[in-house]
């Protein structure tokens, strides 16, 4: 049998509970598919307030050789449920299924591979793009029921900022309002705006006809337990919150897709709104140092420049280590953390009686982390990982964490250390009780170096429950990657086959047909997706 995917046309088990308002799959042996199966591809283009201004480090945190040490000692004991991204665009912005026969395909391959079952990104600006108060969640709930059919789990990314790719803005009537203020929205230090993400700040302001913030994701949590509210428990087992750009806790310090892939990349403060200045100044003036609230440092790098490039960073006598410098990150990174505190408390609130796993996204910045400043990492809004595992754990959330499949060995630049950043966020959920979801960056990422690494992250820390890989498309069935995606699957869960489950002289478990003579389509900011015409 051939399943050819062209574009674009319009009862599982119910779980046990788990704690953190949780539900478990199972991971089940299952027969290969039939080598008469084939998948064919055809690609083109197409609750608490966290307050107060507490010191920062001086010094690294964690001690990362005992980080490492302890990331590599075997904890493991049950399975790690799997699931598999679906394209960010699976949903268009006029309500509609995007490559509805691949994705369908697809869902069937990766059931009879034995994944737990798929992670569906929803956006805000598609389901209420023109008003408060007027929902349609047609595509999404096409595609919700498509997963049942399948007899697969779903995890639900519930996105309320744009997104790079594929270009989904904010709701309309949103971006109507953002620009007549453009202050609603982050500011660097040049007066340039971060359209697509409202900043901290105004979080609990009325600035939205009336409403705050906070009351329109509100809305939209409960528009969507209302609207998919015969799945819960049986279907969606997982809801992630998005909690900033691209769905992570963090400050756009370097909003460029081209600027976040520079070694050099130091990103800068977006703390230059009239709102986040105005929070400054009352903070400073709290501290009895009103001077400090005038502005962010005047001495900080550029988005593209090193550490060194100015006084603030600099490893001995930056300015980041004086009572001002300390001072300033205490204060940015509270914002983000409140933000992040109040988010995560609207979402408990809304799904509380609900058998699903809550959870948000941190973003793994590595760059300059062997430096004593760190200063990626403080841009971004990072200064205690354990401060933000407790942000976490106060609201029984669990952490959904990218990057697994990256190795310090392969980056440019040899102050970049995504394995100790790893190791430090993990620790600290470890410490907190907080579950944790894993993620790679991109199916074009996880060669086979990167399959292990994801593995020893796996099997290495009790944290991690739950590993989403990123993302359903042609790469990811492409003849290159998916005979090393099926044995990481299969090791996985670890099959034993038995005699009727070997696989015979003519039984394979088939790759797409035309993906090595599809086109190398375009990239968002970690994905290359399904193209449609």
């Amino acid at each position: 049998m051939e399943i050819s995917m062209m574009n674009r046309q319009a009862g599982v088990v119910k779980p046990d509970l788990f704690p953190f308002r949780t539900v478990s799959g199972s991971h089940k042996s299952t027969r290969l598919l039939s080598g008469s199966t084939r998948v064919q591809f055809h690609t083109t283009i197409d609750k608490r307030r966290v307050g107060g201004v507490k010191a920062v480090r001086s010094e690294i945190a964690v001690d990362e050789k005992q980080s490492q040490q302890s990331i590599s000692k075997p904890k493991r004991t049950e399975p790690v449920r799997l699931f598999v991204g679906l394209p960010l665009d699976s949903v268009s912005e006029c309500s509609v299924v995007n490559h509805s026969k691949a994705i369908a395909a697809g869902l069937r391959a990766l059931k009879l591979l034995g994944a737990d079952g798929v992670e569906l990104p929803v956006f805000w600006g598609v389901v209420q793009p023109e008003s408060l108060d007027r929902f349609d969640w047609t595509g999404y709930l096409t595609l919700a029921h498509m997963v049942r059919d399948a007899g697969l789990l779903l995890r639900v990314s519930l996105h309320p900022y744009a997104h790079t790719f594929p270009g989904f803005p904010i709701p309309q009537w949103l971006e109507s309002v953002s620009d007549s203020d453009p202050d609603l929205l982050f500011t660097d230090r040049s007066g340039r705006r971060r359209h697509g993400c409202l900043s901290f700040s105004v979080d609990e302001l009325p600035v939205l006809s009336g409403k705050t913030p906070l009351q329109a994701l509100e809305t939209f949590f409960a528009s969507f337990r209302d609207s998919f509210a015969d799945l819960f428990g049986s279907v969606i087992t997982d809801v992630m919150v998005g909690l900033g750009p691209d769905g992570e806790l963090r400050y756009p310090s370097i909003p460029s897709v081209a600027s976040r892939t520079q070694v050099s990349a130091v990103g800068e403060f977006q703390c230059y709104d009239k709102y986040m200045l105005a929070n400054l100044k009352h903070q400073a003036e709290n501290t009895g140092n009103p001077l400090w609230g005038l502005a962010g440092p005047h001495d900080a790098p550029g988005y593209n420049e090193t550490p060194n490039s100015d006084g603030f960073f600099k490893d001995h006598g930056g300015s980041w280590e004086a009572p001002y410098g300390q001072f300033f990150l205490s204060w940015y990174s509270n914002l983000l953390l409140g933000h992040g505190d109040r988010v995560l408390s609207i979402a408990s609130k809304v799904f509380d009686d609900l058998p699903v796993r809550l959870s948000g996204k941190v973003a793994l910045v590595h760059a300059w982390h062997r430096t004593r400043a760190r200063a990626a990492e403080l841009t971004a809004g990072y200064c205690d990982y354990d401060a933000v595992a407790q942000v976490f754990a106060r609201n029984s959330c669990g952490v959904v964490v990218p990057g697994m499949e990256l190795l310090d060995g392969e980056q440019r630049d040899a102050c970049s250390s995504p394995e100790s950043v790893m190791a430090e966020i993990m620790a600290a959920c470890e410490r907190h009780g907080v579950p944790v979801t894993g993620e790679n960056s991109s199916a074009a990422a996880a060669a086979a170096t990167g399959f292990r690494r994801i593995n020893k992250c796996l099997l290495s820390s009790s944290a991690v429950e739950t590993f989403t890989y990123q993302r359903m498309g042609a790469e990811f069935f492409s003849p290159e990657h998916w005979p090393l995606f099926t044995a990481f699957v299969r090791g996985m869960t670890e099959l034993e086959l038995t005699g009727d489950d070997v696989v015979s002289g003519k039984e394979t478990l088939a790759l797409p047909m035309n993906a090595a003579a599809a086109p190398a389509t375009s990239v968002g900011r970690n994905d290359r997706e399904m193209q449609t015409v």
